[in-house]
């Protein structure tokens, strides 16, 4: 036998969170083959001395369904180490779906999760009506990357009760045709049913979208089909509101998670915004009492603040003020020929004025930038690295005795590729840490593919493992990397992928612990039709490799793309 691939004298942390060990790893048709020193030749041979060699990352809460129809690498998560990703979270998703409607999902998606619909109508080859065509289309697509998809109750919803979807309870007719679907999607694979009751999840008119309207009977009807065929996660959207809302949504999703069986995912955060904001222990403890009474559930979180982000060349905190849209309507030069006039500097700093000020709506997701409160200075911090060590705004404007807005101007005078940092939720690093520590809380809330000029959020992995691991030692390597692969792939039941065992899927990242991390953040014009996004590669990456051929090598596309459609395991 000769092998296709082998990886020579690296340091492999396998996954499960043991110890690390030197070793050769062989690869044949796909999976890994050998452990140890290998002595069978290989068609190609890497050298790993002096680099960890482990399982590739798996990222189960994105956004990349529509992303996956343009862009074959699957950026910007391909370039932190990610080899699987599930999408469709939070119900939105764009299948199923009639021809007739395709824009208005798009304009959807955009509204709640900031992926242009230009950018969709331009890049996807929208051939599909139903969610298993959707699969075989994403099935037929070139990609880096393995992908696997939920069925979306958004989605489900306008396409079975058409504009009724936005306003009214589901009739037993309309029950039986979703449920109908449900049960196709997950016989066509789908990793789960997802939804959201999240208030800051609204269409493009400001009105609540389609899952929000939808009973909690209705979303128990949905979750008993998947229970029936003992398949699939259901994921949701939490209801981000503070107080007794927010234990009452708890409750009532501890209910389903009895009644149904199915694993349940929701994101876990720590904010201080809303009237009266449950501490982030809470959600935890009811995670554990869910599970001492015979439920699964899990949380997911991030490895830092999810954050608003702010440059010349995206959005700022003003664009929505009169003023301001005069000269942000303006090409890029001539925008910073009047920011750098001092009475259009002095009508731009007096117009922060009419900015609505501040009070306790927890404020998150588009929100953030298309109807913003006045800002908070002292929570805008001016991105000078990775390190969330930033300066903010208040302390240079300080500093410099200047108004705020003012201190902007010139920074973005100074670099127009300046990033501006707003925290949303878990702005405290104590709190995230808290998160991360509880072990059924899922390091896995990226986001990766939406909120493409607003967030970036892709880079979770690299984070992790630069900062909590690097940084503030929090984590040994072997802990983390365990977060990152073998803990998902156990929540959504991947059988074959997380570890470096014999058998296994050869997903594998090879990279330098000492060097690897994030990069800052830009803006590029590289989403169809030229719109914009953030970008954000790593450093530290020597190659990953996927379903056993490399994929990437020091941060680059090889051009192979040998990713594949995940199709879950059925009961």
């Amino acid at each position: 036998m000769t092998l296709d691939l082998l990886i020579r004298g690296g340091t492999v942390v396998d996954g499960s969170g043991g110890p690390r060990f030197r070793a050769d790893v062989g690869i044949k048709g796909g999976r890994i083959v050998e452990i140890g020193r290998i002595r069978t030749p290989a068609a190609r041979t890497m050298d790993a001395d002096g680099l960890i060699v482990s399982p590739g990352f798996i990222d189960g809460h994105t956004h990349m369904d529509a992303q996956v129809a343009w862009d074959p690498i699957g950026s910007c998560s391909c370039w932190h180490g990610v080899t699987t990703v599930l999408m469709g979270n939070c119900g939105f998703a764009l299948a199923p779906c009639k021809p007739e409607e395709r824009e208005w999902f798009a304009r959807c998606l955009e509204a709640v999760e900031d992926i242009p619909t230009e950018a969709m109508m331009a890049g996807i080859d929208w051939t599909w009506e139903t969610f298993p065509e959707y699969l075989s289309n994403v099935e037929s697509l070139p990609k880096a990357m393995n992908y696997g998809a939920y069925i979306g109750h958004s989605a489900l919803r306008m396409y079975t009760m058409g504009d009724r979807a936005l306003e009214e309870a589901a009739t037993e007719d309309d029950l039986k045709a979703m449920g109908a679907a449900v049960r196709e999607a997950m016989q066509a694979g789908a990793m789960g049913f997802s939804t959201s009751r999240a208030s800051t999840h609204v269409t493009p008119d400001g009105s609540p979208v389609a899952s929000r309207i939808a009973d909690w009977e209705e979303i128990d009807h949905l979750a008993a089909e998947m229970a029936a065929l003992n398949a699939g996660v259901l994921q949701i959207g939490p209801d981000v509101s503070s107080g007794p809302a927010q234990r009452a949504f708890l409750d009532r999703l501890q209910k389903v998670a009895l009644d149904s069986g199915r694993p349940i995912m929701f994101g876990t955060i720590s904010t201080r915004q809303g009237a009266e904001p449950n501490h982030w222990q809470y959600q935890l403890d009811y995670i554990d009492e869910t599970v001492a009474k015979g439920g699964r559930m899990f949380g997911q979180t991030t490895t830092r603040s999810i954050n608003a982000l702010f440059s010349f060349k995206s959005y700022l905190p003003f664009d929505n003020l009169p003023a301001w849209k005069e000269v942000r309507g303006l090409p890029p030069e001539a925008q910073k020929q009047r920011l750098a006039d001092a009475e259009v500097r002095r009508r731009l700093v007096a117009a922060e004025a009419e900015m609505r000020p501040r009070n306790d709506e927890f404020q998150g997701g588009g929100a953030a930038t298309t109807n913003p409160m006045k800002p908070d200075y002292g929570n805008i911090f001016v991105m000078k690295g990775v390190d969330w060590n930033d300066p903010t705004v208040a302390e240079l404007s300080a500093a410099a005795d200047q108004h705020p807005v003012e201190t902007m101007i010139d920074l973005v005078l100074e670099n127009d590729e300046q990033i501006f940092i707003q925290p949303l939720v878990n702005e405290s690093p104590d709190d995230v840490l808290g998160l991360l520590r509880h072990p059924r809380n899922l390091a896995t809330f990226s986001d990766s593919g939406a909120h493409v000029c607003q967030e970036m959020g892709s880079s979770l992995q690299t984070h992790m493992l630069s900062y909590w691991v690097r940084d503030r030692e929090a984590f040994t390597l072997e802990e983390a990397v365990r977060m990152l692969t073998f803990d998902n792939a156990s929540a959504w039941e991947l059988p074959d992928r997380g570890l470096l065992r014999t058998g296994y899927a050869a997903d594998i990242v090879i990279f330098d612990e000492a060097k690897i991390q994030p990069c800052l953040p830009t803006v590029q014009t590289d989403l169809p039709g030229g719109a914009r996004r953030l970008v954000q590669k790593a450093e530290g990456i020597r190659a990953t490799i996927i379903n056993g051929r490399v994929a990437f090598e020091n941060g680059d596309s090889t051009g192979d793309f040998p990713g594949q459609l995940i199709r879950a395991r059925r009961g």
